[in-house]
């Protein structure tokens, strides 16, 4: 069963070239900073720190926040592209994600081998294989592209094809950035249907955007993130009515 499991989650990043010194005089290393010193004596950027929360099947949760809230490094996280530095991220089911229209793809490929590439991630056969190519290429309509490397592509066909990959391939849970309504009128009209199938469809969906409306129809929980940290949590029209007016 589909299940999602936070506990106390902490992530930073190291500031490798970043100037300590510099950062003091400034009073970034103080307690109320997001700027701190690790074990290790390292300048680090506190990205996220006690977060916990739980999600079951039929769960919709959004994240709001301002921006470097902290909402896409949580999404990354539950994604497993983040390690924890503290604390646990538990996923179980497979994951599905729109978190950067690049992630996962090899630009150097065809758009073809990439669908294929993720076919056999995904553990697909090669029936199934063949029917998310149909599907993405009907869907795209990238003509003699797909046959071309991704290095080729415009941003807007590289979003196009990412986008249409990411939504074939139904998962257990849904992890999605704000860059899905990207793109031209007539294609975002498109992906509305398509999302809305995706989103009906997955157990869980954990979904990070500044768009009210889409928070307001498509989540039934909502987390506001504040400097890394959970700040509120709980129903949508709650949560809406509490960040809206502290922006």
């Amino acid at each position: 069963m589909a299940g999602i499991d936070v506990r106390d989650l902490e992530i930073t990043f190291p500031l490798y070239h970043g100037d300590a010194r510099h950062l003091r005089a400034m009073g970034e290393l103080d307690g109320n900073s997001r700027f701190i010193h690790d074990a290790r004596k390292r300048v680090v950027v506190d990205a996220l720190r006690d977060v916990s929360f739980s999600l079951k099947p039929g769960d919709r949760l959004g994240l709001v926040g301002s921006n470097g809230a902290g909402k896409t490094t949580l999404l990354r996280a539950l994604a497993g592209i983040y390690e924890p530095v503290g604390g646990s991220v538990t996923v179980h089911g497979t994951v599905g994600c729109l978190l950067d229209p690049q992630l996962g793809m090899d630009m150097e490929l065809t758009g073809r081998e990439n669908i294929r590439l993720r076919g056999m991630f995904a553990g697909l056969t090669r029936e199934q294989t063949a029917r998310v190519e149909d599907d993405v290429e009907e869907f795209t309509a990238l003509g003699s592209f797909m046959d071309l490397p991704m290095l080729t592509y415009s941003s807007g066909m590289t979003v196009r094809l990412s986008f249409a990959l990411a939504t074939a391939i139904m998962p257990d849970v849904l992890l999605m950035d704000e860059w899905f309504m990207a793109g031209d009128a007539s294609f975002r009209a498109k992906a509305r249907t398509r999302l809305e199938g995706l989103v009906s469809g997955a157990d869980i969906l954990v979904l990070s955007s500044h768009m009210s409306d889409i928070m307001a129809e498509w989540c039934n929980r909502l987390i506001w993130l504040d400097g890394g940290r959970i700040r509120m949590d709980g129903p949508t029209d709650t949560v809406l009515r509490a960040y809206a007016s502290q922006s």
